[in-house]
């Protein structure tokens, strides 16, 4: 797949911010969710009244990056072909 769409327009593509952004919240929710999952100190469920915080705080990561990366991908960024020629010739 080369970006471009039948209609002469250019998707965004990688340089998408949301999926950027849906990377990130992967990463980041991945460690905080194996975090949660396997660390064992009773410091933090005395300050959250017994809530695994971490596992919550994991899941709702992962969530927020699958619904950036579904949006990206439903609706995604599109560049009008003359915005790309007229960069071109500059």
């Amino acid at each position: 797949m080369t970006g471009r769409e039948s209609s002469g327009t250019r998707r965004a593509g990688l340089f998408d911010l949301r999926l950027i952004l849906a990377v990130l919240f992967l990463l980041y929710g991945i460690i905080v969710l194996l975090v949660g999952l396997f660390s064992d100190s009773s410091d933090y469920k005395d300050k959250t009244g017994d809530v695994n915080i971490n596992v919550w705080m994991g899941i709702s990561m992962l969530v927020v990056a699958a619904l950036f990366g579904l949006w990206a991908r439903l609706r995604p960024i599109v560049i009008p072909q003359e915005v790309v020629e007229e960069h071109e010739q500059t």
